[in-house]
Formats: C-alpha cells, sequence, structure tokens
C-alpha cells in the first residue's frame, strides 16, 4: 500500500520572495499590466504560500510586502479573520462609517415635501 507523507512546510523563502516583490512591482505599476500576467503572478504566489508553514520569516515577508499580505489574509480569511490587518485601522474605518451612515440619515431626501405623505 503507498501512504502518502504529508509534505513538509517550506522554509526557504526565496521564491515567495520574489513573487511577493513582482506582485509589488505590479500592483504599483504606472503602466497597464496584463490580467493574465497578473492573475499568473498571483496564482504562482497562492501556490508558495500553501506551502509555507507560518513563523517569523513569513511575518516579515509579509509585513514587507502589503499585497502579498492581503493576498495571504484573503487566503486565510476562513480560519483567521483579517489577522493582518490593524485592529485601530479596523475600528476607524467602522467608526467612520457608522458616522457617514448617521449623516446621510439625518439629511432630508430630495424630491419629498414635509406636506406630501
Amino acid at each position: 500500500m503507498n501512504a502518502t507523507k504529508p509534505q513538509p512546510s517550506k522554509t526557504d523563502l526565496t521564491v515567495t520572495h520574489v513573487l511577493a516583490e513582482l506582485l509589488e512591482r505590479l500592483e504599483h505599476s504606472a503602466q497597464p499590466v496584463a490580467a493574465e500576467q497578473y492573475r499568473s503572478v498571483v496564482l504562482h504566489l497562492v501556490n508558495e504560500l500553501g506551502d509555507i508553514g507560518s513563523g517569523t520569516a513569513l511575518g516579515a515577508l509579509l509585513d514587507t510586502h502589503p499585497a502579498a499580505a492581503e493576498l495571504y489574509e484573503n487566503l486565510n480569511y476562513q480560519h483567521a479573520g483579517l489577522c493582518r490587518s490593524s485592529l485601530d485601522a479596523s475600528l476607524s474605518a467602522e467608526r467612520e462609517a457608522k458616522e457617514a451612515i448617521d449623516r446621510a440619515m439625518r439629511r432630508p431626501q430630495k424630491g419629498s415635501s414635509d406636506g406630501q405623505s
């Protein structure tokens, strides 16, 4: 019987680093980027991130590559939520959204007048 052995997590992040750097360049490119090129880089990075165990090296890579960090967070959302997003930034965004909604609800709607029902 052939039993499959679980693959150990990768510890060499060289390829992951190159892909994360390439994704950053594509994200900030002043020139238009072909969708297929972008998709290819993202899919390769997804595969690399799937083979890596979490740890300090991965954390350092994600800290310096925001696009890769966002991808990593989206990939792991079902297990960890927005695990890499700053809580202060999240709370601030939630507070601003609530204030905007409150302001919008207080405005009188155009086209309605007080005497009509």
